[in-house]
């Protein structure tokens, strides 16, 4: 969808961004030298939920560009995919409804970020709603040059256990600092650098329209460890509302005008208070906090805190 060319200027008005470079150093890893030990399914990471779908109209999920979410603290980045007119586009439900873009675009903003950021480890999970197979996946990712980057477990094609996974230091080290999932049609003994996101993840519902966000209930589980106890796991701590309700009608839409308190730090319905929440029922801090509108609140400053630096 193109938007009208007066709308982009807009959207500091709707939210005002918060985007930082990040402070990394020589001996930092993901802005702290205190998770250069961490293994990397040990450290929380915040999470921009549908990130290439970018501005003010309703189907759309983000403020900021691909870049900026990531200046801004996001670490795992996840979008929709579909296939239409023959090529693997950044499409919302529907490319009629929302295009955001070919994917080779999207994942050479995220290897332009990633050249300029070395002490950064990166995650992009990438759905696959078409089921297209995984090798046209694979061939858009060579041709942008990002395979180079993509971290293979050492058990592939089996997924590594929760405890297996080596640290961020060791990720930077070896230069195999972004890990890429897909959530269907993963197949690692045919493409090993596409994880499948089920192997290593579960999920907990989506489209929530409560904004208490009080519960942590597993809504998609995690394959190899189907009680969630030994998983890696990712909250879906972002609002909807409901616009349409006719019938077998539903519709719901991204809730920007709550985005503040739902993206805050910590209080009720917070980023900070569901991680609790969630720490508290599986005895372990969540993977991944995603969240909409990535700029908005501070959801960051909760993530740091889940880490302790």
């Amino acid at each position: 969808m193109k938007l009208p060319s007066f709308l982009p200027a807009l959207l500091p008005t709707l939210f005002p961004p918060t985007v930082s470079t990040p402070a990394s150093t020589p001996s930092s890893c993901n802005g702290s030298p205190s998770l250069c030990s961490r293994s990397y399914s040990s450290v929380t990471y915040l999470g921009a939920h549908d990130s290439a779908f970018i501005g003010p109209l309703p189907a759309q999920n983000q403020i900021l560009s691909v870049g900026d979410q990531l200046n801004a603290g996001a670490r795992f980045l996840t979008s929709q995919t579909h296939w239409w007119n023959n090529a693997l586009r950044m499409c919302h439900t529907s490319c009629l409804l929302e295009d955001g873009g070919a994917v080779a675009d999207y994942l050479k903003a995220v290897r332009s970020w990633v050249d300029a950021n070395p002490r950064e480890v990166v995650s992009v999970l990438l759905t696959n709603g078409d089921r297209v197979d995984v090798g046209k996946f694979a061939d858009v990712i060579k041709s942008v040059g990002l395979d180079g980057y993509l971290f293979v477990p050492k058990s592939s094609p089996r997924p590594l256990a929760k405890g297996d996974w080596p640290s961020l230091g060791e990720m930077i080290d070896t230069k195999k600092r972004v890990v890429l999932y897909l959530d269907y049609g993963a197949d690692e003994s045919k493409v090993p650098f596409i994880l499948d996101e089920f192997n290593n993840f579960f999920e907990t519902p989506f489209d929530s329209t409560d904004a208490s966000f009080s519960t942590c209930p597993m809504d998609r589980a995690n394959k190899a460890q189907g009680d969630g106890k030994q998983s890696m796991y990712i909250v879906n701590h972002f609002l909807d509302k409901q616009v349409v309700n006719v019938g077998n009608l539903n519709v719901l839409v991204p809730d920007r005008q709550n985005a503040p308190k739902t993206n805050a730090a910590a209080g009720a319905g917070s980023v900070g208070g569901q991680a609790d929440v969630c720490n508290r029922q599986w005895g372990n801090k969540p993977t991944v906090m995603l969240v909409d509108f990535v700029g908005v609140g501070d959801p960051a400053a909760a993530v740091r805190a889940m880490n302790g630096v």
